[in-house]
């Protein structure tokens, strides 16, 4: 079936608002539809950024996008706050969380992905991911709070709050680390000036040999050389076996105690119960060359929960915003194409890998492009220049702006406010 089943006044109901739906949303603005975008969060989130917030260098305003702001204009998209958890195909409607019901014509799921523990209930329950913006604020929450509780702590118990654990050494391990190394240099010890920072440990465990495993020798070695300058800790060919709150316990024996340890090792598809499991593999909907999900004619899936195999890439696309993105793109264009047009013929897709960047400090970075590889300076400007490119609004990109280059010049931050200290993971009433 190499038609698209879309016609004018139709109903397109868009699970999730990340890169895919909410760029779904915006193609169709114009569209002779009738959109329903459903999250369970009212914004957006710029996960490429949620590491400023956790380490105090963004407000979570900054990356963050009102659902309703973005579409006030739009008389075609309409939102809808809630929590989805049941697909009903044979009557083609969504089930939230609280029973309500939401009718669709044709379905989009664009769910993405969320912290993949792999099973391990204790790692879930005590260490904190950074799938959200909220969990962002939350690590920075618990940070900062931890050199506060070091200063009431017993000479015993002081070292575990100036020991911070993170695991997994992709992107989102080594940009975490770096900054947390940046403000170990330039920032904390200006604040506290009784604590002994020479103490503090950035501690980053990556379970395979290099970190940035998934880039270029080049880009391995110089990532790690640049962390180890800046005075991480790197341990490859480490895995965290267990983590109970109070120590950690890695495969080679040795034991950590910390307070804080922050999981980025791994992600998993948010699935929607309703479709059969035949759909679905390693926790991602199956899809052809045009997004729908096999053994449908009028429900999709876009992004990091599609899996997509084509000639290029047989084993699915990588979970990376720019194939959320232009999925999305590319399905738009084929649904408006196919409302003027019945007879058109979709493009299929595929993704034209357009590289990988990772920033680690100031002037420092890796970039691979297409084209050519780049580290250092360079690197770094070039990664500022495209994440700025990419947030939504002008206000916000000139609120980041102005935050990066006052960050730059004064090598400090006045976003260090703990908002909240009533921990499910911390009790503080001993203080």
């Amino acid at each position: 079936m190499n038609n698209l089943g879309f016609k004018k006044g139709d109903r397109v109901v868009i699970i999730g608002g990340g890169f895919a739906g909410l760029q779904l949303a915006r193609t169709l603005i114009k569209a002779d539809l009738k959109v329903i975008l459903v999250d369970k969060q009212n914004h957006h989130q710029f996960q490429p950024l949620f590491y400023q917030v956790a380490t105090g260098r963004l407000e979570p305003s900054s990356i963050s996008f009102p659902f309703r702001k973005i579409f006030q204009k739009s008389k075609t998209v309409d939102f809808r706050m809630a929590d989805i958890n049941r697909i009903i195909p044979t009557e083609n409607k969504i089930m939230t969380a609280y029973n309500r019901t939401i009718p669709y014509d044709q379905l989009i799921i664009a769910t993405g992905c969320k912290t993949n523990f792999f099973g391990n209930k204790q790692m879930s329950e005590n260490a904190f991911s950074m799938k959200t913006t909220q969990e962002s604020i939350d690590i920075r929450n618990k940070i900062l709070f931890s050199f506060e509780k070091e200063i009431f702590a017993r000479p015993e118990e002081k070292q575990a709050w100036m020991n911070i654990l993170i695991v997994g050494a992709g992107p989102t391990g080594v940009e975490l680390s770096g900054s947390f190394a940046e403000l170990k240099k330039d920032v904390l010890p200006k604040d506290y000036h009784n604590i002994d920072f020479s103490k503090f440990n950035i501690i980053l465990c990556e379970g395979s040999e290099n970190t940035l495993n998934n880039m270029s020798e080049e880009s391995k070695l110089a990532s790690r050389k640049y962390l180890e300058t800046m005075g991480v800790i790197v341990k490859t060919n480490t895995i965290l076996e267990s983590y109970d709150g109070n120590e950690a316990i890695l495969n080679s024996g040795e034991r950590i105690p910390t307070k804080n340890v922050i999981w980025a090792a791994g992600v998993t598809g948010n699935i929607i119960e309703g479709l059969d499991e035949r759909n679905v593999v390693r926790n991602r909907y199956i899809v052809d060359r045009l997004n729908r999900i096999q053994s449908f004619d009028n429900i999709y899936a876009l992004g990091d929960i599609a899996m997509m195999e084509t000639p290029k890439y047989p084993k699915g696309h990588p979970q990376v915003a720019n194939v959320a993105i232009n999925q999305a793109k590319n399905l738009g264009k084929n649904i408006i194409k196919t409302i003027k047009n019945e007879q058109f013929i979709p493009i299929e897709y595929e993704y034209n890998d357009l590289g990988m960047m990772a920033t680690i400090g100031k002037h420092k970075a890796v970039v691979e492009l297409p084209f050519v590889k780049l580290k250092g300076a360079v690197a770094w400007y070039i990664w500022m220049f495209l994440h700025l490119m990419l947030i939504l609004s002008v206000r916000n990109k000139l609120v980041i702006f102005f935050n990066w280059a006052w960050s730059y010049l004064t090598k400090d931050t006045s976003l260090r406010i703990i908002t909240n200290i009533d921990y499910k993971k911390e009790k503080v009433t001993d203080i």
